[in-house]
Protein backbone atom coordinates (compact mmCIF):
# COMPACT_ATOMS: atom_id res chain seq x y z
CA UNK A 1 0.00 0.00 0.00
CA UNK A 2 1.03 3.44 -1.38
CA UNK A 3 1.11 5.64 1.78
CA UNK A 4 -2.39 7.33 3.01
CA UNK A 5 -3.87 6.16 -0.22
CA UNK A 6 -5.50 2.89 0.59
CA UNK A 7 -5.70 -0.88 -0.94
CA UNK A 8 -8.35 -0.12 -3.58
CA UNK A 9 -6.32 3.19 -4.71
CA UNK A 10 -3.28 1.53 -4.54
CA UNK A 11 -4.48 -1.44 -7.11
CA UNK A 12 -5.70 0.99 -9.53
CA UNK A 13 -2.47 2.75 -9.44
CA UNK A 14 -0.32 -0.31 -10.09
CA UNK A 15 -3.09 -1.02 -12.82
CA UNK A 16 -3.01 2.23 -14.55
CA UNK A 17 0.71 1.79 -14.27
CA UNK A 18 0.34 -1.41 -15.98
CA UNK A 19 -1.90 -0.79 -18.94
CA UNK A 20 -0.27 2.64 -19.65
CA UNK A 21 3.03 0.79 -20.61
CA UNK A 22 1.37 -1.74 -22.18
CA UNK A 23 -0.61 0.37 -24.67
CA UNK A 24 2.35 2.19 -25.38
CA UNK A 25 4.55 -1.46 -26.10
CA UNK A 26 1.29 -2.47 -28.28
CA UNK A 27 0.41 0.95 -30.19
CA UNK A 28 4.03 1.74 -30.98
CA UNK A 29 5.15 -1.50 -33.03
CA UNK A 30 1.39 -1.54 -34.18
CA UNK A 31 1.82 1.94 -35.95
CA UNK A 32 5.03 0.82 -37.45
CA UNK A 33 3.48 -2.53 -39.04
CA UNK A 34 1.02 0.28 -40.53
CA UNK A 35 3.17 1.49 -42.03
CA UNK A 36 5.31 -0.73 -43.42
CA UNK A 37 2.21 -2.17 -44.95
CA UNK A 38 1.25 1.06 -46.73
CA UNK A 39 5.38 1.01 -47.80
CA UNK A 40 6.44 4.09 -46.35
CA UNK A 41 9.89 5.16 -47.06
CA UNK A 42 12.73 4.63 -44.56
CA UNK A 43 13.05 8.56 -43.45
CA UNK A 44 8.97 8.30 -42.90
CA UNK A 45 9.41 5.72 -40.34
CA UNK A 46 11.92 7.77 -38.59
CA UNK A 47 9.44 10.55 -38.31
CA UNK A 48 6.88 8.00 -37.14
CA UNK A 49 9.47 6.95 -34.29
CA UNK A 50 10.57 10.83 -33.61
CA UNK A 51 7.00 11.74 -33.37
CA UNK A 52 6.51 9.53 -30.38
CA UNK A 53 9.54 12.01 -28.26
CA UNK A 54 9.60 15.46 -29.59
CA UNK A 55 6.29 16.73 -28.15
CA UNK A 56 6.83 14.47 -24.27
CA UNK A 57 9.93 16.58 -24.85
CA UNK A 58 8.63 19.92 -25.12
CA UNK A 59 5.84 19.20 -23.14
CA UNK A 60 7.34 17.75 -20.30
CA UNK A 61 8.07 20.15 -17.59
CA UNK A 62 4.70 22.42 -18.68
CA UNK A 63 2.96 18.72 -17.70
CA UNK A 64 4.50 18.36 -14.40
CA UNK A 65 3.75 21.98 -13.55
CA UNK A 66 0.28 21.27 -13.94
CA UNK A 67 0.21 18.10 -12.06
CA UNK A 68 1.66 20.69 -9.27
CA UNK A 69 -1.02 22.98 -9.53
CA UNK A 70 -4.40 21.21 -10.84
CA UNK A 71 -3.55 17.08 -9.09
CA UNK A 72 -2.33 13.98 -9.56
CA UNK A 73 -5.29 12.76 -10.99
CA UNK A 74 -6.81 15.22 -13.03
CA UNK A 75 -3.60 15.17 -15.51
CA UNK A 76 -3.90 11.29 -15.14
CA UNK A 77 -7.44 11.17 -16.39
CA UNK A 78 -6.34 13.86 -19.05
CA UNK A 79 -3.77 11.65 -20.32
CA UNK A 80 -5.78 8.61 -20.24
CA UNK A 81 -8.35 10.29 -22.91
CA UNK A 82 -5.40 10.98 -24.81
CA UNK A 83 -4.54 7.96 -25.34
CA UNK A 84 -7.81 6.16 -26.25
CA UNK A 85 -7.84 9.48 -28.25
CA UNK A 86 -5.03 8.32 -29.90
CA UNK A 87 -5.85 4.38 -30.43
CA UNK A 88 -9.62 5.84 -31.67
CA UNK A 89 -7.66 7.84 -33.93
CA UNK A 90 -5.39 4.92 -35.33
CA UNK A 91 -8.28 2.29 -35.44
CA UNK A 92 -10.43 4.81 -37.70
CA UNK A 93 -7.81 6.95 -39.42
CA UNK A 94 -4.24 5.36 -39.64
CA UNK A 95 -4.44 5.21 -43.39
CA UNK A 96 -1.63 7.45 -43.84
CA UNK A 97 1.73 8.31 -42.54
CA UNK A 98 0.48 11.80 -41.99
CA UNK A 99 -2.41 10.22 -39.20
CA UNK A 100 0.26 7.78 -38.14
CA UNK A 101 2.20 10.23 -36.69
CA UNK A 102 -0.37 12.58 -35.04
CA UNK A 103 -1.90 9.23 -33.33
CA UNK A 104 1.70 8.04 -32.34
CA UNK A 105 2.41 12.12 -31.15
CA UNK A 106 -0.89 11.71 -29.37
CA UNK A 107 0.84 8.55 -27.56
CA UNK A 108 3.59 10.32 -26.72
CA UNK A 109 1.22 13.16 -25.05
CA UNK A 110 -0.62 10.76 -23.48
CA UNK A 111 1.78 8.65 -22.10
CA UNK A 112 3.94 11.15 -20.56
CA UNK A 113 1.03 12.73 -18.98
CA UNK A 114 0.10 9.19 -17.36
CA UNK A 115 3.51 8.91 -16.09
CA UNK A 116 4.03 12.17 -14.46
CA UNK A 117 1.10 11.69 -12.46
CA UNK A 118 2.09 8.19 -11.23
CA UNK A 119 5.06 9.04 -9.73
CA UNK A 120 3.84 12.40 -8.16
CA UNK A 121 1.04 10.32 -6.39
CA UNK A 122 3.62 8.47 -5.39
CA UNK A 123 5.88 11.09 -4.42
CA UNK A 124 3.69 12.86 -2.47
CA UNK A 125 2.01 10.16 -0.40
CA UNK A 126 4.60 7.58 0.41
CA UNK A 127 6.40 8.13 3.70
CA UNK A 128 10.46 8.66 3.07
CA UNK A 129 11.16 5.63 4.49
CA UNK A 130 8.75 3.63 2.09
CA UNK A 131 9.77 5.69 -1.31
CA UNK A 132 11.84 3.14 -2.20
CA UNK A 133 10.16 0.61 -1.94
CA UNK A 134 6.75 2.60 -3.48
CA UNK A 135 8.25 3.41 -6.28
CA UNK A 136 9.42 -0.56 -6.67
CA UNK A 137 6.12 -1.56 -7.21
CA UNK A 138 5.29 1.12 -9.04
CA UNK A 139 8.25 0.36 -11.84
CA UNK A 140 7.62 -3.54 -11.54
CA UNK A 141 3.57 -2.68 -12.74
CA UNK A 142 5.43 -1.09 -15.56
CA UNK A 143 7.73 -3.65 -16.15
CA UNK A 144 4.93 -5.70 -16.18
CA UNK A 145 2.93 -3.72 -19.19
CA UNK A 146 5.97 -3.64 -21.38
CA UNK A 147 6.13 -7.57 -21.45
CA UNK A 148 2.17 -7.28 -21.75
CA UNK A 149 2.02 -4.85 -24.74
CA UNK A 150 4.38 -7.80 -27.17
CA UNK A 151 2.69 -10.47 -26.29
CA UNK A 152 -0.51 -8.98 -27.68
CA UNK A 153 0.59 -8.46 -30.57
CA UNK A 154 2.17 -11.77 -30.26
CA UNK A 155 -1.51 -13.11 -29.68
CA UNK A 156 -3.11 -11.04 -32.37
CA UNK A 157 -0.69 -11.30 -35.20
CA UNK A 158 -0.40 -15.63 -34.61
CA UNK A 159 2.49 -16.97 -36.95
CA UNK A 160 1.93 -14.18 -39.46
CA UNK A 161 5.04 -12.04 -40.46
CA UNK A 162 2.77 -9.16 -40.10
CA UNK A 163 0.09 -8.72 -37.80
CA UNK A 164 -3.85 -7.83 -38.31
CA UNK A 165 -2.99 -4.06 -37.13
CA UNK A 166 -6.68 -2.76 -37.36
CA UNK A 167 -7.53 -5.93 -34.93
CA UNK A 168 -4.70 -4.98 -32.38
CA UNK A 169 -5.79 -0.67 -32.86
CA UNK A 170 -9.33 -2.33 -31.66
CA UNK A 171 -7.74 -4.08 -28.62
CA UNK A 172 -5.92 -0.75 -28.03
CA UNK A 173 -9.26 1.52 -27.78
CA UNK A 174 -10.55 -0.98 -25.82
CA UNK A 175 -7.69 -1.00 -23.47
CA UNK A 176 -7.18 2.42 -23.12
CA UNK A 177 -11.22 2.99 -22.01
CA UNK A 178 -10.40 0.28 -19.29
CA UNK A 179 -7.45 2.28 -18.59
CA UNK A 180 -9.71 5.44 -18.28
CA UNK A 181 -11.99 3.69 -16.46
CA UNK A 182 -9.15 3.32 -13.75
CA UNK A 183 -8.16 6.46 -13.42
CA UNK A 184 -11.08 7.17 -11.39
CA UNK A 185 -10.44 4.49 -8.93
CA UNK A 186 -7.49 6.10 -7.78
CA UNK A 187 -8.29 8.14 -4.78
CA UNK A 188 -9.37 11.72 -4.97
CA UNK A 189 -7.05 13.16 -1.83
CA UNK A 190 -4.16 13.11 -3.64
CA UNK A 191 -5.23 16.02 -5.63
CA UNK A 192 -5.74 17.90 -2.20
CA UNK A 193 -2.37 17.28 -0.60
CA UNK A 194 -4.61 15.64 2.35
CA UNK A 195 -6.13 18.75 2.73
CA UNK A 196 -2.61 20.83 3.69
CA UNK A 197 -1.68 24.03 2.02
CA UNK A 198 1.30 23.82 -0.59
CA UNK A 199 3.85 25.98 0.73
CA UNK A 200 3.88 29.76 -0.71
CA UNK A 201 6.96 29.32 -3.25
CA UNK A 202 5.91 25.93 -4.41
CA UNK A 203 4.09 27.69 -7.79
CA UNK A 204 6.89 29.71 -8.01
CA UNK A 205 9.55 27.70 -9.17
CA UNK A 206 11.17 27.48 -12.58
CA UNK A 207 13.39 24.70 -14.34
CA UNK A 208 16.55 27.00 -13.04
CA UNK A 209 16.14 27.31 -9.80
CA UNK A 210 14.23 23.48 -9.55
CA UNK A 211 17.92 22.45 -11.10
CA UNK A 212 19.92 24.72 -8.33
CA UNK A 213 18.29 22.37 -5.56
CA UNK A 214 20.99 20.77 -3.96
CA UNK A 215 21.10 17.09 -5.74
CA UNK A 216 18.98 16.97 -8.13
CA UNK A 217 21.35 18.04 -11.53
CA UNK A 218 23.09 14.91 -10.32
CA UNK A 219 19.96 13.02 -9.96
CA UNK A 220 18.53 13.75 -13.64
CA UNK A 221 22.03 13.20 -14.87
CA UNK A 222 21.95 9.65 -13.28
CA UNK A 223 18.76 8.55 -14.85
CA UNK A 224 19.03 10.05 -17.89
CA UNK A 225 22.33 8.00 -18.50
CA UNK A 226 21.13 4.75 -16.79
CA UNK A 227 17.85 4.53 -18.97
CA UNK A 228 19.83 5.40 -21.89
CA UNK A 229 22.54 2.44 -21.38
CA UNK A 230 18.94 0.29 -21.11
CA UNK A 231 17.91 1.35 -24.26
CA UNK A 232 21.60 0.64 -25.78
CA UNK A 233 21.57 -2.90 -24.26
CA UNK A 234 18.05 -3.48 -26.23
CA UNK A 235 19.36 -2.24 -29.64
CA UNK A 236 23.14 -3.61 -29.99
CA UNK A 237 22.72 -7.17 -28.32
CA UNK A 238 20.88 -8.79 -31.50
CA UNK A 239 24.29 -6.85 -33.18
CA UNK A 240 26.44 -8.75 -30.46
CA UNK A 241 24.94 -12.19 -31.26
CA UNK A 242 24.80 -12.00 -34.93
CA UNK A 243 28.49 -11.38 -34.42
CA UNK A 244 29.20 -14.30 -31.98
CA UNK A 245 27.02 -16.69 -33.92
CA UNK A 246 23.95 -16.71 -31.78
CA UNK A 247 20.04 -17.44 -33.09
CA UNK A 248 17.63 -15.06 -32.51
CA UNK A 249 15.88 -17.17 -29.96
CA UNK A 250 18.92 -17.14 -27.61
CA UNK A 251 18.65 -13.50 -27.86
CA UNK A 252 15.24 -13.27 -26.55
CA UNK A 253 15.68 -15.43 -24.28
CA UNK A 254 19.26 -12.68 -23.13
CA UNK A 255 16.67 -10.24 -22.97
CA UNK A 256 13.63 -11.84 -21.42
CA UNK A 257 16.02 -12.90 -18.31
CA UNK A 258 17.17 -9.85 -18.31
CA UNK A 259 13.50 -8.38 -18.23
CA UNK A 260 12.31 -11.08 -15.35
CA UNK A 261 15.37 -10.48 -12.72
CA UNK A 262 14.60 -6.34 -13.41
CA UNK A 263 11.05 -7.22 -12.17
CA UNK A 264 12.24 -9.12 -9.22
CA UNK A 265 14.54 -6.44 -8.46
CA UNK A 266 11.89 -4.31 -8.32
CA UNK A 267 9.58 -6.52 -5.91
CA UNK A 268 12.66 -6.49 -3.15
CA UNK A 269 13.80 -2.66 -3.69
CA UNK A 270 12.16 -1.48 -0.57
CA UNK A 271 13.04 -4.29 1.57
CA UNK A 272 16.73 -3.80 0.31
CA UNK A 273 16.84 -0.37 0.60
CA UNK A 274 16.14 -0.42 4.27
CA UNK A 275 18.91 -3.07 5.09
CA UNK A 276 21.87 -1.40 3.01
CA UNK A 277 20.68 2.28 2.89
CA UNK A 278 19.36 4.00 -0.74
CA UNK A 279 23.05 5.31 -1.57
CA UNK A 280 24.57 2.47 -0.67
CA UNK A 281 22.40 0.25 -2.71
CA UNK A 282 22.51 2.58 -5.61
CA UNK A 283 26.55 2.80 -5.82
CA UNK A 284 26.27 -1.46 -5.60
CA UNK A 285 23.74 -1.33 -8.75
CA UNK A 286 25.74 1.22 -10.63
CA UNK A 287 29.35 -1.21 -10.31
CA UNK A 288 27.41 -4.49 -10.78
CA UNK A 289 26.10 -2.96 -14.12
CA UNK A 290 28.94 -1.31 -15.20
CA UNK A 291 30.84 -4.83 -14.44
CA UNK A 292 28.53 -6.50 -16.46
CA UNK A 293 28.55 -3.90 -19.48
CA UNK A 294 31.96 -4.74 -19.45
CA UNK A 295 31.77 -8.78 -19.28
CA UNK A 296 29.47 -8.47 -22.62
CA UNK A 297 32.31 -7.55 -24.08
CA UNK A 298 34.40 -10.22 -23.22
CA UNK A 299 33.86 -13.64 -25.66
CA UNK A 300 32.20 -16.34 -23.41
CA UNK A 301 29.86 -19.38 -23.19
CA UNK A 302 26.02 -19.12 -23.76
CA UNK A 303 25.26 -20.23 -20.43
CA UNK A 304 27.75 -17.14 -18.80
CA UNK A 305 25.98 -14.52 -20.80
CA UNK A 306 22.72 -15.58 -19.47
CA UNK A 307 24.54 -14.94 -15.87
CA UNK A 308 25.91 -11.59 -17.07
CA UNK A 309 22.46 -10.54 -18.53
CA UNK A 310 20.49 -11.49 -15.09
CA UNK A 311 23.08 -9.08 -12.98
CA UNK A 312 22.53 -6.40 -15.70
CA UNK A 313 18.41 -6.94 -14.83
CA UNK A 314 19.46 -6.69 -11.03
CA UNK A 315 20.22 -2.69 -11.59
CA UNK A 316 17.70 -0.64 -10.26
CA UNK A 317 18.90 3.01 -11.07
CA UNK A 318 15.58 3.98 -12.33
CA UNK A 319 13.17 3.20 -9.43
CA UNK A 320 16.20 4.40 -7.08
CA UNK A 321 16.49 7.82 -8.93
CA UNK A 322 12.77 8.74 -8.63
CA UNK A 323 12.60 8.52 -4.95
CA UNK A 324 15.92 10.51 -4.81
CA UNK A 325 14.92 13.07 -6.80
CA UNK A 326 11.46 13.24 -4.82
CA UNK A 327 13.38 13.48 -1.71
CA UNK A 328 15.47 16.18 -2.89
CA UNK A 329 12.82 17.86 -5.19
CA UNK A 330 10.90 21.15 -2.76
CA UNK A 331 7.75 20.71 -1.30
CA UNK A 332 4.75 21.28 -3.82
CA UNK A 333 6.86 21.10 -6.95
CA UNK A 334 7.91 17.24 -6.86
CA UNK A 335 5.57 16.84 -10.48
CA UNK A 336 7.80 19.36 -11.76
CA UNK A 337 10.98 17.54 -10.70
CA UNK A 338 9.29 13.96 -11.82
CA UNK A 339 8.69 15.85 -15.42
CA UNK A 340 11.97 17.19 -15.71
CA UNK A 341 13.34 13.87 -14.74
CA UNK A 342 11.39 12.29 -18.06
CA UNK A 343 12.74 15.23 -20.45
CA UNK A 344 16.47 14.48 -19.05
CA UNK A 345 15.79 10.79 -20.03
CA UNK A 346 14.65 11.80 -23.51
CA UNK A 347 17.26 13.84 -24.17
CA UNK A 348 19.22 11.11 -22.85
CA UNK A 349 18.40 8.13 -24.99
CA UNK A 350 19.31 10.94 -27.84
CA UNK A 351 22.30 12.09 -27.31
CA UNK A 352 24.11 9.07 -25.52
CA UNK A 353 23.39 6.33 -27.84
CA UNK A 354 24.95 9.02 -30.69
CA UNK A 355 27.89 9.73 -28.50
CA UNK A 356 28.59 6.10 -27.73
CA UNK A 357 28.11 4.79 -31.47
CA UNK A 358 30.76 7.62 -32.67
CA UNK A 359 33.09 6.62 -30.01
CA UNK A 360 32.66 2.57 -30.60
CA UNK A 361 32.38 3.33 -34.66
CA UNK A 362 34.68 0.82 -36.62
CA UNK A 363 34.64 -1.79 -32.84
CA UNK A 364 31.23 -3.24 -33.40
CA UNK A 365 28.56 -4.09 -30.65
CA UNK A 366 31.98 -4.57 -28.19
CA UNK A 367 33.17 -1.03 -28.44
CA UNK A 368 29.48 -0.18 -27.42
CA UNK A 369 29.14 -2.09 -24.39
CA UNK A 370 32.31 -0.97 -23.00
CA UNK A 371 31.74 2.81 -24.00
CA UNK A 372 28.26 2.04 -21.95
CA UNK A 373 30.06 0.50 -19.37
CA UNK A 374 32.48 3.62 -18.61
CA UNK A 375 29.44 6.05 -19.03
CA UNK A 376 27.27 4.06 -16.30
CA UNK A 377 30.76 4.05 -14.32
CA UNK A 378 31.01 7.91 -14.64
CA UNK A 379 27.90 7.80 -13.20
CA UNK A 380 29.28 7.06 -9.69
CA UNK A 381 31.25 10.34 -9.50
CA UNK A 382 27.81 12.12 -9.17
CA UNK A 383 27.18 11.00 -6.04
CA UNK A 384 30.25 11.84 -4.56
CA UNK A 385 29.62 13.89 -1.41
CA UNK A 386 25.72 13.08 -1.89
CA UNK A 387 23.45 12.61 1.13
CA UNK A 388 20.72 9.84 0.23
CA UNK A 389 19.61 8.36 3.28
CA UNK A 390 18.48 11.37 5.82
Amino acid sequence: MIGELGRRSTAALLVHSTLIQALTFLLRPAATYRALELDVPGFALGLLAASYAVFPLLLAVPTGALVDRLGERRLMVAGAAVVLASALFLLLWGSSIAALIIGTALLGVGQLTCVVGQQAVVANNAAASRMDSAFGYLTFAASLGQAVGPLAISLVGGAAVRPDTQAIFLLSACMGLVLLVTTFGISATVSARKGTAAPANSGKGNVAALLKTPGVARALATSATVLAVVDLTMVYLPVLGSERGLTAATVGALLAVRAVFSMVSRILLGHVSRKLGRKRLLVASLVLSTIALAAMAVPMPVLLLFVVMAVLGLGIGQPLTMSWLSAQAPAGQRGRALALRLAGNRVGQVVLPSVIGVAAAGVGAMGVFLASAAAVGGTLLLLRGVRLDD
